[in-house]
């Protein structure tokens, strides 16, 4: 295979690229281009230690930039694009709409229009389960589920999904779209809950917990999500959507990661902070998987507690890496959302 993997500095493609160049499917990857714009999120240091792998190169560039994809695509005789580049972070998109109706609506059609024309073999749109909207105490969203977001972010991600599913139906483009539940894991920007209160407690900062936290979310480990998109690559249906969701002992309301995070580190419970709740909060999440289990035989192998111990780990033996993130710019947002003292 040779693969264009846009998004890649970011925390979920990097893991990808990670999982797929470092672990037993590597032997089926003639070449993977690497391609980012680097913007706050993205990090050349979530590919560091690639370099020396023949098969790994990087590329920094928009994925609003038609001509550059082209002349990259036909030259490189890409085969798959995976299509992680996005703004993901929901605070950010209710301040800021604009930046993603940009990257993730026309981005996404301008990628997905160039591998059209280049004939490139599939096309996997990473999407997020945001865009079913918020669900009530019980049941999960399917992939029939009605679309219903309810912020910026995750109407931009719906938008993006319709144009890749209409590129099936009206030019029978080789496209699958995945819908994943929340991620976490090493590499994760620390702007999202569990990275945030990580680092923040680390540095016995207070955790500042939205509404009265809880907040219900099915936690995905990244690696799990890897192994997710890649049985998508080789075996998914075009035209297909596929859920991508944690097991059912990972649905945790927000306090009880919380509390999960300090047991661990020993930090005490008084370091959280009810802050005014988001606008738009979607109060829970959680996905069925059946179809991706049943058609592909894919299902999440990392439990929860293992999971978060080992990411707070990553975190502790990685300060280097966060402590240098959390300077500058992130420190002049946070301090317009939280406050100074949470920062």
């Amino acid at each position: 295979m040779r693969l264009l993997v846009t998004g890649a500095a970011g925390f979920i493609g990097a893991n990808f690229v990670r999982w797929l160049l470092q672990g037993p499917e590597s032997s089926k990857v003639k070449k993977l281009i690497a391609y980012d714009l680097l913007t706050y999120a993205g990090n050349l240091a979530n590919l560091q230690g690639l370099e020396t792998n023949p098969a790994f190169s990087f590329v920094k560039g928009d994925i609003r930039d038609n001509d550059k994809l082209e002349e990259l695509i036909e030259k490189e005789e890409v085969d798959v694009v995976i299509n992680f580049a996005a703004e993901s972070h929901v605070d950010r998109s209710i301040t800021n709409p604009l930046d993603f109706v940009r990257t993730n609506i026309e981005g996404t059609l301008v990628i997905l229009n160039v591998a059209r024309k280049f004939k490139v073999s599939r096309f996997i749109q990473i999407s997020t389960d945001e865009v079913y909207g918020s669900l009530g105490p019980e049941g999960r969203f399917s992939e029939l589920s009605p679309i219903d977001p309810s912020s910026p972010y995750s109407a931009s991600k719906a938008s993006a999904d319709f144009l890749v599913l209409a590129a099936h139906k009206t030019y029978a483009q080789d496209v699958c779209v995945t819908r994943c539940s929340n991620n976490y894991g090493p590499y994760q920007f620390p702007e999202k809950l569990i990275p945030l209160f990580i680092t923040n407690a680390l540095d016995d900062k207070p955790l500042p917990v939205y509404g009265d936290g809880k907040n219900v979310r099915s936690w995905l480990h990244v690696d799990d999500h890897s192994r997710a998109i890649f049985a998508v690559l080789e075996k998914g249906r075009a035209g297909e959507i596929y859920n991508i969701g944690g097991a059912p002992e990972s649905e945790k309301e927000n306090l009880e990661v919380t509390a999960e995070i300090l047991k661990i580190l020993g930090k005490p419970s008084d370091l959280m902070r009810y802050v005014e709740d988001r606008k738009g909060h979607d109060r829970r999440y959680a996905v069925d998987f059946s179809k991706i289990n049943k058609e592909l035989g894919w299902k999440p192998q990392v439990n929860f507690k293992e999971g978060i111990k080992s990411t707070i780990d990553w975190y502790c033996n990685n300060s280097s890496w966060w402590k240098e993130i959390k300077t500058g710019e992130y420190m002049s947002y946070y301090q317009k959302q939280y406050g100074s003292t949470f920062c």
